[in-house]
């Protein structure tokens, strides 16, 4: 039987209602999301503010839960909670933030991870991700930028952190009808990179101008299999933002690692973290576009022991799934004749529009279009600072293949 969600007393919220051929099972059991197309866009709701929060109902009037709606997304409303009677104020957060951090404090000695995975963690489009005293916040979703400050209020008290940075960039604000900005919500600035200490290596982290929330924490337990192939290896690092991949591998005990990326400024990161290391003798740089610098080394016919290629999404979303796995497919070829016999090749995507299967047989036809074979070693995901929610395939999104290439 299904839990009783009814209200003692009328809701204070208005009611939103499922179409009928809408499938309310996949709701109760855990999907979270509901689609433009799935719900009744009478009037009423399509004059609700983005962010305003609202009773689902099935289309036989039986309550699902509280959810906040948007009616300019496509994802047009979002569960917050199974009880249409809670109330969305700080000690709602704090309950969800502390849940996350107990998982988090589990997991780490060092308060350096991700905080908040969004629905994963119960608080829908929000990203946190902690850098000791300071927390950098993306609310993605409309819901979120309206209850930021009871949201940072929370975090604050929760966690002790003493500088909150709102970071609104990003493919997904633009979704939800959201500006784009950055700014200090709460605390002092940073005065500069933060620096992160992760997998014997130390990150240099722009935390107000820098990609994303400034650092890349979900690919740690994949930088940590690369440094276990990196003594006494040459190593290529392409995409490599502020070092990424490279920096593992040098605290691996790599020979040298050669960084590749587009970004100059996220390149002088890189340096400034290798050099806070005492390994600046034996990192090098490259920046211009990825592709065109693969084709210059294989004209160089400069050969590796170990390349790594963690590119940004090239299927972001379904339409453009076709082009993302030519990319992919590309970037295998290009790379593979880099490695030198029985070297390693490690292919990265964070597509969620690209599953495990096709990324890999895209990686597959393009490592053998570069003339070589292999066998794969291992395959990585995100690690464990960023659940995944079972009904929700968006949240498992970051694969990681590790290629050993032929002789």
């Amino acid at each position: 039987m299904e839990p009783d969600h009814t209200p003692a007393e009328p809701s204070r919220h208005p009611i939103v209602r499922l179409r009928p051929k809408a499938e309310a099972r996949a709701i109760r059991h855990g999907f979270p999301w509901i689609y433009a197309d799935e719900l009744v866009m009478d009037r009423r709701t399509q004059g609700l503010v983005p962010g305003a929060l609202a009773v689902l109902e099935d289309a036989e009037r039986r309550p699902l839960g509280l959810v906040t709606v948007n009616p300019a997304s496509k994802i047009v409303a979002r569960m917050l909670d199974r009880d249409v009677g809670a109330e969305v104020d700080e000690g709602w957060f704090a309950m969800r933030i502390a849940r996350a951090l107990t998982l988090r404090e589990r997991l780490f000695r060092m308060p350096y991870y991700r905080l908040v995975h969004a629905e994963a963690d119960g608080l829908p489009g929000v990203v946190i991700d902690r850098f000791g005293p300071t927390a950098v916040v993306q609310p993605n979703a409309a819901w979120a930028e309206a209850h930021l400050a009871a949201l940072v209020a929370a975090l604050v008290s929760v966690t002790g952190v003493t500088t909150v940075i709102k970071n609104g960039t990003g493919r997904a604000r633009g979704l939800e009808g959201l500006p784009e900005e950055t700014v200090v919500v709460h605390g002092p600035a940073p005065e500069g990179p933060v620096a992160v200490p992760m997998n014997g290596a130390t990150y240099m982290a722009d935390l107000t101008g820098g990609q994303k929330t400034g650092l890349f924490y979900d690919q740690r337990e994949n930088h940590a299999f690369v440094a276990r192939l990196a003594q006494g290896a040459r190593v290529l690092d392409v995409f490599s933002h502020v070092g990424g991949f490279a920096l593992a591998a040098l605290a691996g005990g790599a020979e040298s690692a050669l960084a590749v990326d587009a970004s100059a400024a996220a390149l002088a990161l890189a340096t400034q973290g290798a050099e806070a290391q005492g390994w600046g003798g034996r990192f090098s740089t490259r920046q211009g576009d990825a592709f065109d610098l693969l084709e210059a080394l294989g004209r160089e016919e400069a050969r590796y022991d170990l390349v790594i290629c963690d590119p940004p999404a090239f299927a972001p979303a379904k339409p453009a799934l076709e082009a993302g796995l030519r990319a992919y497919e590309r970037l295998a070829r290009l790379a593979a004749p880099l490695v030198r016999p029985a070297g390693y090749l490690i292919l990265c995507s964070c597509s969620h529009a690209a599953d495990l299967t096709a990324f890999r047989n895209a990686s597959a036809r393009g490592i053998g279009r570069g003339g070589r074979r292999g066998q794969i070693l291992y395959t990585g995901f995100a690690g464990p600072d960023h659940p995944v929610l079972p009904q929700l395939a968006e949240t498992s999104y970051l694969k990681a293949l590790a290629f050993r290439l032929d002789g």
